[in-house]
């Protein structure tokens, strides 16, 4: 068949190209996994476009998922494109205010929403979204109709003709979905990517997995331009996708699985390291000592066998037989590739998932980009630690004088909707994309991510403070679990740290110390040392105008339901800025 050119074309390439493919979605549900073959993909797909049909949706309308990870998404999505309307994903974890700014903003005609909670916010902006047509939630709440009903409507109205001609008249160029960037500042903003866009990356990210990888383990939400754009490119190669329940989950699902290739943000896989690491806790002494050294010897992994001596490999292989292949069989995993986006990954952390057979791909874009600009892939020395491998095919980059990192390609949005004034602030006459992103060229030409230029300030003697290096180094620590670093026109760098409870409560039960609660803890003067001799052991690696001068313990947990994260766990600067005032002023020792 011919090789598709619009995103929905994965629809019947999937059905044709892999005729024996039993399942092509999978989800669990009441404890039993429940598969959708390509087939019962397609079908239901078209019947939710015959009602959208019927109900009166046209091309260039926008029509709204909020939802997380279900099958039922990618059917909705699917079924929106092939009419030649626009899905408008949208996170179901956001606050009441921005979803009266999207839903107004984007003018969206019809909306499908999980949860009771996002329900009643919905509800409460109806008055101010007159666009909106419908309300549809996945389950009957006996408030509006729901999905059931849709699918229905479109098997009592098919419309195969008419669908037919909706997909035909779909160009390539046009607009395929509007993704409001969750952003660390500002209200969201919409991104246009046309199915162009997309198509292009999954055809160049075709070479990337291994042939044998046939089944995808899903957890990050869908919403997210990285994950949507890898789910696309797992139909795409014939995979099966079978979606984790929740981040809690994960485990429990990786061993029912079995998944050869997945995605992740670094913060999920620091917390299987301290997992693993953790696990050894209770071992006898010399066992404890084996499990330890091979944990660290992973660190030190580099990718290219002529990095590694013999000498390395060697203990390598020791450590393989004693612990990685018995880390490997509790995950559950066969592991083509592990990807690692949305944030830097500590370097320790990809050496050590590579090192016990789970191959970290660290790779590096945004929602602008559609989202990959660059990307490890099986050529030589294109993947090792601390970088994000080459451009993707068809993807120039240029680091600009004061080191942002700019890209030109297929990749490149169609621009913010309704906003060409902010478009041209990002894409120059040229058609660069400015990223924002500080970059550089190591030896072998890997692309390097330094920091955000934004971030960067300047103390009040002069000098620049790059906080994300810093933040990223801290983080290594057991006893932090999120930092963030200030200092713009001070005289010296200051932090608020997050500390990992849980490590922490364990700590105070070897170190007789009593702990009782967050906010209690915090304020311990023995606690506090032990952070002040944390703080200190990791201003070593720093020079003297980076190094964090004083600090401040915070009991509150940075979440994406505090409204601290966004859905991919970067932390807001602006609202830590804005809820912490009062202690960052007192770091400064700024008075009223």
């Amino acid at each position: 068949m011919e090789d598709i050119s619009r995103i929905f074309d994965i629809l019947t390439q999937y059905e044709e190209k892999f005729p024996n493919q039993k399942i092509a979605l999978a989800a669990k549900k009441e404890g039993v996994w429940r598969g959708y073959s390509p087939t019962e993909y397609r079908q239901t797909s078209d019947n939710l476009s015959y009602a959208f049909i019927k109900l009166g949706v046209q091309p260039g309308d926008r029509v709204g998922i909020i939802a997380t990870n279900r099958p039922e998404w990618n059917m909705l999505d699917m079924a929106i494109m092939q009419v030649g309307a626009i899905t408008v994903p949208v996170y179901p974890t956001i606050s009441e205010n921005d979803y009266r700014h999207i839903v107004s903003h984007s003018g969206m005609k019809f909306v499908i929403v999980e949860g009771v909670e996002v329900m009643n916010k919905i509800s409460s902006i109806l008055p101010d979204a007159p666009e909106l047509q419908q309300v549809y939630t996945f389950i009957d709440r006996g408030k509006f109709p729901y999905l059931a009903q849709l699918i229905q409507l479109g098997e009592e109205n098919p419309a195969p003709e008419e669908l037919q001609r909706r997909r035909d008249a779909v160009r390539p160029e046009d607009c395929s979905t509007l993704i409001y960037t969750s952003g660390t500042t500002g209200l969201p903003k919409g991104v246009m990517l046309s199915h162009y866009n997309i198509v292009s990356q999954l055809k160049n990210l075709r070479p990337t997995p291994s042939k044998w990888s046939c089944r995808a383990l899903s957890f990050l939400p869908l919403c997210h331009a990285y994950e949507r754009m890898l789910v696309f490119l797992y139909q795409h190669l014939g995979m099966s996708v079978y979606y984790a329940q929740n981040l809690g989950t994960i485990a429990e699902n990786l061993k029912e699985v079995n998944p050869t290739m997945m995605s992740a943000v670094p913060r999920v896989l620091e917390k299987f390291y301290d997992k693993i690491w953790n696990s050894s806790k209770n071992m006898k002494p010399m066992k404890k000592k084996i499990f330890r050294w091979a944990v660290k010897l992973g660190e030190e992994y580099r990718i290219e066998a002529c990095d590694r001596t013999i000498w390395y490999n060697l203990r390598h292989w020791v450590a393989d037989k004693l612990v990685y292949s018995k880390i490997r069989e509790k995950i559950g995993g066969n592991f083509d590739i592990i990807v690692s986006g949305a944030a830097s990954i500590q370097p320790r952390l990809a050496a050590f998932f590579s090192a016990i057979g789970m191959p970290v791909y660290e790779g590096y874009g945004a929602t602008e980009a559609s989202p990959v600009i660059a990307v490890p892939s099986r050529v030589k020395f294109s993947r090792e630690v601390g970088t994000v491998g080459f451009p993707l095919t068809g993807v120039e980059i240029r680091i600009a004088d004061n080191g942002e990192i700019l890209c030109r390609g297929h990749n490149v949005m169609m621009g913010y909707y309704k906003d060409e004034e902010l478009t041209r602030t990002v894409i120059d006459k040229d058609g660069w994309f400015h990223t924002g992103d500080i970059g550089r060229w190591t030896e072998r030409q890997q692309l390097q991510i330094v920091g955000r230029l934004k971030n960067i300030f300047k103390t009040s003697v002069g000098k620049y403070v790059n906080p994300q290096a810093i933040e990223e180094k801290f983080c290594e620590s057991p006893f932090i679990e999120n930092m963030v670093v200030l200092g713009e026109n001070q005289k010296f760098a200051a932090a608020l740290i997050a500390p990992d409870f849980e490590f922490l409560k364990g700590w105070c039960h070897r170190h007789d110390v009593t702990y009782t609660s967050p906010a209690e803890i915090i304020n311990d003067a023995t606690i506090y040392k032990r952070f002040a001799r944390e703080v200190a052991k990791y201003n070593t690696f720093f020079g003297e105008t980076e190094q964090v001068k004083r600090f401040a313990l915070v009991s509150d947990e940075w979440s994406m339901k505090s409204g601290v994260l966004t859905p991919t766990l970067k932390i807001k600067r602006h609202i830590v800025q804005q809820r912490y005032k009062e202690q960052i002023d007192k770091l400064f020792g700024v008075r009223d």
